[in-house]
Order: C-alpha cells, then structure tokens, then sequence
C-alpha cells in the first residue's frame, strides 16, 4: 500500500480506504463481527489506515465496530464519518445539514467510535435547506474544539463544494479538503463536474460504488437469484459486466480487480482514494491485489468504450473543434497548457 495527501490537506491516508457500511448484519446483508474483524486487521495488515464509516450504517453498528477493532491503536488510523441522515424519522431536526444535527450526530459518533474525536468528518448527503455558511462555521467550530481535525463533503453538487471551498478560504474558516462520490467505469457521470471542480481546487476524490454492486463482477450473469444492491442495472450495464470480465480472463485477474483498476488509473482526472466495500475476507483479498498490476492503455480504452458515455455540455461544447477555433483560431496547438 502507498499513501496520498489527503487533498489540500497534509493528512497521509492509504490510497484504498475501507468501507465499513457493511459492518454488522442488522440490515440483513452485512457480515459478523467476526468477519469484520477478520477484514478490519486484514486491511490494516496490507498498509490500510482510512476507515470510512457513517452514524447510520447498520444503524450504529459499523462506528462501534470501527471503534472497537481500531482499540490501542487509534492514532495510527485515519478515522471518517459522516452525518446529515435522520436519526429518528419523526423529527425534524435530527436529520439535515444544519448545526444542530451536525452536532448531536457527532457527540453520538464519538461515544460508538470510543474515541474523543474523529479524523475526518463528512457532511453525508446535501440536503439543499441549510446555508453553506452554516455548515461550514458549524465546521470549524467543531475543529476549533478538537473534535474533528478535518472536513469534507459527500453526495454534493459540485457548485455547492466550490461556493463552500471559496467562502471557507475568504473567512479564515475550516476547508474542505475532500468529496466523496458514486464513481465506476459504469456511472461515470462525474467526470462532468464534480471531477474537474476537485482537480482545479486540490480535493482529493474517494469513490465509492466500484463495482456497481457486482454488475461489473459478472455475477449477475452468472444466476443465482442474488438480490441486488443497485437496480438500476439493464442490458447496457450487464454488457459492461461482460467486458469487464473478457478483460479480466485475458490477464488472469477477477473482474473486481479489473473494475477497481479501472477507478484507480483515472489519474489524470483528480486524486482518486477508491472505498473497497468487501463483505467477506475473501473480497478483501480479492480486492487488494488491484495493488499488483495496472491495466494497458487499450484495456482501459475498451472499457471506457464499452461504457458509451459522452460529457455533454459543457465540455462536449468548448471541447470541440468548432469552438476551440473561435476562441484561439489556428494557435490552439501550440499552447502548452500545464493545468490540463
């Protein structure tokens, strides 16, 4: 395992962090605490120390698990949560942006993680009612205070990161240093916005949804009645699947490694920290060894072919020809542009 700052910050984390929303069986599709701890010290073994988590996985169960198996050894393990999700479906206010929220959930979150702060505290999911400058005063009081180190934001439109990142640096307050994001060779649409908003303001990238739920493994092919996760996947994602898995048999690789490889050598696009989301040790195992190869030019070309996706506006737009012409004439060319 190697290590990445984490963004605009100097916070070295593993460039594959574990995610733990699967950790528990009270949403009837997690594993043991047996399992878990199997793979908790499995990925701490192979270098990993970022462990994402959230006060709503597996209601709760996940921050005590992470806090338990993160024990003696706290400080050397980068710990994320997040908040924003309802804690009680009748109120209000126990869901949301706001400080309230933000601050209740976290006192929660310490006392299941054990722990008197977190490392990284994500606004889960935008929930376009509170002001960005709510939100990011709320933040760095709570850094102010100790109990988080640093912030992020997670499921949000890129202008809202952007206005967030710019008032933050105009008022001397608490940056986000990172976004989180559904990110596959089969949901691309984030290279659109969100992408090159994080490359142009230094936040690092951490992509969860590699594998589509398994569309991408081919199991879905395969049979067996397993319900799935995503259910959104048709004929075009499946097809996906199978070239992932074409790939895959010419390398003697698993289509996992294949897919997450995929996420893994979009460098060019931003910093990318992928979130491995295995349930079994035998995932997890699966998953690491991505570390062992990169793909070739022409595997990753066929894949991003396979996956049909066009930009759109506005990229597809000021990117073409015609337009380029317009704006530089004939010296588009020459230009050596050092921030592309």
């Amino acid at each position: 395992m190697r290590y990445k700052l984490l963004g605009r910050s100097g916070l070295r984390v593993s460039e594959l962090a574990l995610g733990t929303m699967t950790f528990g069986e009270d949403w009837g599709w997690g594993a043991s605490r047996e399992e878990r701890r199997k793979i908790f010290d499995r990925y701490a073994d192979a270098g990993g120390d970022c462990v994402d988590t959230a006060n709503n996985y597996t209601d709760g169960t996940s921050e005590r698990f992470v806090g338990e198996f993160a024990g003696a050894d706290r400080e050397h393990f980068v710990i994320a949560t997040k908040y924003t999700l309802t804690a009680r479906r009748d109120d209000p206010n126990a869901g949301g942006n706001h400080r309230k929220n933000m601050v209740q959930a976290l006192e929660a979150s310490l006392a299941r993680l054990d722990t008197e702060y977190v490392d990284l505290l994500w606004l889960h999911m935008w929930d376009g009612m509170t002001p960005v400058e709510e939100v990011l005063r709320a933040f760095d009081d709570l850094v102010r205070a100790g109990k988080v180190l640093y912030v992020s934001l997670s499921d949000t439109p890129a202008w809202v990161v952007a206005r967030a990142v710019t008032m933050a640096e105009l008022r001397g307050w608490t940056a986000p240093v990172a976004v989180q994001v559904p990110y596959s060779v089969a949901d691309r649409s984030v290279e659109r916005e969100i992408l090159p908003m994080a490359k142009g303001l230094d936040l690092a990238v951490t992509p969860w949804g590699l594998l589509e739920g398994g569309v991408l493994t081919g199991k879905y092919r395969r049979g067996g009645g397993e319900p799935r996760r995503y259910q959104g996947a048709g004929e075009p994602e499946l097809a996906l699947g199978d070239e992932v898995v074409s790939i895959a048999e010419e390398l003697g690789h698993s289509p996992s490694q294949v897919a997450i490889n995929w996420i893994r050598q979009q460098r060019d696009r931003a910093e990318l920290i992928p979130i491995l989301g295995a349930r079994s040790l035998e995932q997890l195992n699966d998953n690491l060894a991505c570390l062992d190869f990169e793909l070739s030019q022409d595997h990753l070309d066929r894949l991003s072919r396979a996956g049909g996706f066009a930009p759109g506006f506005p990229s597809s737009f000021l990117e073409s020809d015609g337009v380029r012409e317009l704006i530089f004439g004939e010296t588009f060319p020459l230009i050596d542009d050092h921030r592309r």
